[in-house]
């Protein structure tokens, strides 16, 4: 028992609890289990066991069987085109206490394994065949003694191989001929043009259809696919079935229907089609993905959480997200370990997600060794004790068989599961690339190597199930097929981008420049703005609230009978009054449910029980539904969450909150490439908010700025809008005027910090049932013809502006708010110039330092006018970290505001 290396005393420990429960109660043991103790009691009974091995070795045949579960997939034949690493200790005989004269002895313990008493060579011939023939499986580490017996009795008790019926090895056949030949034909009619073939790997398109049909049959509506541009163009020919003429027209680069639009490269866009699938319909949708490898996957959560909340009854059997991984990126990206912690969140779930990686052993020009440090990429699977199927990409039969098995697994027990399709690149990182630059010896055997259909070709031809005349017609039938479209992709004289979700956002369009000229009425009626005031202000009958909390709640119903509406409560006010008219609100973000800022309080925290009251849940009986939650801490990852949820619903409103705004930079990449950019390059309209908490106030250089400027740098063709309001009307108004205008723009907001608790940062609430979002502030408190100087600024820092004048009974300088600095509203500004006609200075005022901020980007927009400039000195950092610094600064920023003698820095 020396040499139980594969087996840990815990092992060893379980094992000897169940023996000593088969002889007090056998029947509370698996009948697995029975059956192994029967033959043990047997063996007991037959041999003297101080004089005969044989009983030892039973236990050494459970060893053998323990380690194929634990580490066969270490000794697998899944690699197609090189050896695979060694790894010791070996499953050898010799390591379990065996030799070669036990091989034709019989052991009990093949009752473990489903093939009963057994020879000792047919237990090892059974376990190579399951554990490490072309597929490796990597279960054992999962906790739940269900899950994991589910997943054992699939492999054993099949040897890891499914049955299929000539008919079904056609079906096959056909799809990896279509997924081999679309890329022979491309790369014959565009030679040299990047398309990022999948060659080396097309088991991917069989492994997508069997997901689709399997995942029909198991009931699932609507399948969310996301995946970066390998493979991408096969998939959208021979799964979404879009029509090749337009994949070829792309090829052209020929111009875009629309002048203002930008659109994308073709690899990089997404689709929407409606599949029959054995009389049933799934609706098919590929999220377009820019070259940010992973930057897709969070989105294509949210997609599918949208769909399963909005049109599936929260029913997460009903929608299957697939994500399609390259393997160096799986390893390396962290997008990926933000999503895979998602996966049982309840803001977050999605029943679980397929992931299957396209595993071409190159990151780009990368060797795997030097892209990782785990042994496999899909090492990741084991952080939610996901189950991988690691399976060769040229055994298409092995590569069908995990696909099955994983959408069973998916559908039964609602977990993610991994499958790692080992191949290879033909080419390098694209088909213009040498790739024996880096990969010499690889590339030499994969020149030689066959590709996979000619493989499954011989394979089927030994069987008898196909011939040379067949093979020749299913080529001939596809490329004819493939010419027909290329033939009239020549006659299409221009490229039509489709929006992806074209039948969601029916009934909205796309804004023009007109549609920003002036915000429209966005008032909430009086008794609804009632009704929502009592239920976030009162407290429920028969609970018991934490003190502060009462307290809380009191001290707002105090503020709303005086007419003070805070920040919080207009926030609170627009979502309800959003949703008594029909509309659904969605808020995620760390910490939101409270605010960072402990003004919120959307959900209310019942004392000792840590139950949970959500006013804006119980606003009415007919209201749309209200969900806030607190998220982990991620800010891409969940950022790239609620936009693919805005995608998907429309008539939501959609919210992420930074805790600070400065934390939006962990989510750039989501920023940069879709909240900024999506409409331009896919048509694909998005309303997300993001609240921003942004505000000068001492707190340091990660507490401070959310960085304005960048936004604004991205800002073009009315993209998104950039608002940074300073009274809690504005804030309702433009919250409502998301949901209230006919089509939707990405909306971000810089929210304050102090205002929330500033008693000058009210409003009233006739302010909340009559009139619009203010884009401009004028100053009501100064004469006109007094006026020789203005003050245009935003923010936080109106009020500070605002004390000073008032304390110093200043009458010849006008403070005018810029409220959305994107789109711009030129002409109100231009208006409120021409009113102060004895003016000689235009100063913007800003808190963050000069290269920071709005400042640069109104020298841009504001030409016209000789604009002048206070803000704090260039700097590499957005604030100081001291807090007298801060103090000192802010003085300085504001007295020269209304210095005379000198404005600028």
């Amino acid at each position: 028992m020396d040499k139980l290396s594969f087996l840990g005393n815990a092992d060893i420990a379980t094992i000897d609890a169940m023996y000593k429960q088969y002889i007090s109660d056998p029947s509370g043991l698996d009948a697995t289990w029975q059956h192994f103790f029967e033959g043990f009691e047997f063996a007991r009974g037959s041999y003297d066991d101080s004089a005969s091995p044989l009983v030892g070795k039973e236990f050494n045949a459970i060893n053998l069987i323990n380690a194929y579960r634990k580490n066969g997939h270490l000794f697998t034949k899944t690699n197609p085109v090189r050896d695979r690493r060694k790894y010791t200790p070996t499953l050898d005989i010799e390591n379990f206490g065996f030799t070669a004269a036990d091989l034709e002895t019989s052991f009990q313990a093949g009752e473990l394994i489903g093939i009963g008493k057994a020879k000792l060579k047919d237990i090892v011939a059974h376990l190579q065949h399951t554990y490490c023939d072309s597929v490796g499986v990597e279960y054992m580490y999962i906790r739940n003694p269900e899950v994991v017996e589910w997943l054992r009795e699939r492999l054993e008790n099949t040897n890891n191989r499914s049955k299929f019926t000539a008919d079904q090895k056609k079906q096959i056949y056909q799809k990896l001929s279509e997924a081999v030949l679309f890329e022979s034909f491309l790369d014959t009619k565009f030679v040299g043009q990047k398309r990022f073939s999948v060659e080396g790997c097309e088991a991917l398109i069989p492994a997508l259809d069997v997901a689709i049909e399997k995942g029909s049959e198991a009931g699932v509506d609507e399948i969310v696919i996301g995946m970066a541009h390998r493979g991408r163009l096969n998939t959208l020919a021979n799964i979404f079935h879009k029509d090749c003429a337009e994949i070829f027209s792309e090829f052209e680069g020929k111009d875009y229907e629309d002048e203002e639009f930008s659109g994308d490269v073709k690899y990089h866009l997404g689709h929407h089609t409606t599949l029959d699938v054995k009389d049933r319909k799934v609706n098919m949708t590929l999220s377009p993905n820019p070259s940010h490898l992973e930057a897709v996957d969070p989105v294509v959560e949210g997609l599918a959480r949208a769909k399963a909340d909005l049109l599936l009854d929260n029913d997460y059997s009903r929608v299957l997200p697939i994500l399609i991984h390259g393997d160096a990126a799986v390893a390396a990206q962290g997008v990926v370990y933000e999503v895979v912690q998602m996966a049982f969140l309840d803001g977050y779930k999605t029943g679980g997600t397929l992931h299957i990686v396209v595993n071409n052993q190159v990151g780009f020009t990368t060797n795997y060794v030097d892209a990782r440090s785990s042994t496999y990429c899909t090492d990741i699977a084991k952080v939610t004790l996901s189950p991988v199927f690691h399976v060769n990409a040229d055994d298409i039969e092995a590569v069908i068989h995990v696909t099955k098995l994983a959408i069973e697994y998916r559908q039964k027990f609602q977990r993610d599961v991994f499958i790692d399709l080992l191949g290879y690149r033909k080419y390098g990182h694209n088909e213009g690339d040498e790739p024996r630059f880096t990969q010499p010896v690889l590339y030499k055997a994969i020149e030689k190597h066959p590709n996979p259909r000619k493989i499954y070709e011989g394979v089927l031809t030994t069987e008898g199930v196909i011939d040379e005349a067949y093979s020749k017609q299913v080529e001939v039938a596809y490329k004819e097929k493939l010419q027909q479209q290329l033939d009239r992709s020549k006659e299409m004289t221009q490229s039509v981008i489709t929006p992806f979700l074209n039948e969601t956002w029916k009934g909205l369009r796309l804004a023009t420049m007109d549609d920003f000229e002036k915000s429209p009425e966005t008032g909430a009626d009086k008794k609804n703005l009632q009704k929502i005031l009592e239920k976030i202000s009162e407290i429920p009958e028969g609970k018991k609230f934490f003190k502060k909390i009462q307290k809380l709640l009191e001290d707002r119903r105090k503020a709303v009978e005086a007419d003070k509406i805070d920040w919080g409560t207009a926030e609170l006010l627009a979502y309800g009054s959003l949703l008594l008219e029909g509309f659904n609100v969605r808020m995620s973000g760390q910490d939101v449910e409270r605010g960072t800022f402990s003004h919120r309080h959307a959900v209310i925290k019942i004392e000792d029980t840590e139950d949970e009251y959500i006013p804006l849940q119980n606003v009415a009986d007919k209201q749309g539904k209200f969900e806030i939650y607190n998220s982990l801490l991620s800010e891409y990852g969940v950022l790239g969450f609620d936009y693919g949820y805005a995608f998907a619903a429309p008539n939501t409103l959609t919210l992420w909150e930074a805790q600070f705004g400065d934390f939006n930079n962990g989510a750039q990449i989501i920023i940069d490439q879709f909240i900024s950019s999506a409409e331009d390059k896919w048509w694909a309209m998005n309303g997300l908010v993001m609240l921003l908490p942004h505000g000068y106030e001492g707190q340091g250089a990660e507490h401070s700025s959310a960085r304005l400027e960048r936004y604004l740098t991205m800002c073009a063709e009315n993209n998104m809008q950039v608002v940074n309001c300073t009274t809690p009307a504005n804030f309702f108004h433009v919250l409502r005027r998301q949901m209230k205008r006919d089509f939707r723009k990405p909306l971000i907001v810089f929210t304050p910090k102090s205002l929330l608790r500033y008693p000058k940062c009210i409003s009233t609430q006739a302010e909340l049932q009559k009139g619009a979002f203010q884009e401009v502030i004028d100053d009501t408190t100064a004469s006109p013809d007094k006026v020789n100087r203005i003050l245009f600024c935003s923010g936080k820092l109106y009020y500070d502006l605002i004390d000073y004048k008032e304390k110093n009974a200043i009458e010849d300088v006008a403070i005018v708010r810029i409220e959305q600095l994107y789109p711009l509203p030129l002409h109100r500004l231009e208006d409120v110039v021409k009113k102060y006609k004895n003016q000689k200075q235009i100063v913007w005022v800003q808190e963050e330092p000069e290269n920071m901020g709005a400042w640069t980007y109104l020298l841009r927009r504001f030409r016209q006018l000789n604009l002048e400039l206070v803000a704090r000195e260039s700097s590499g950092s957005p604030a100081t970290g001291s807090s007298k610094r801060h103090a000192k600064e802010q003085r300085s920023l504001i007295e020269r505001a209304f210095d005379k003698q000198l404005v600028s820095n």
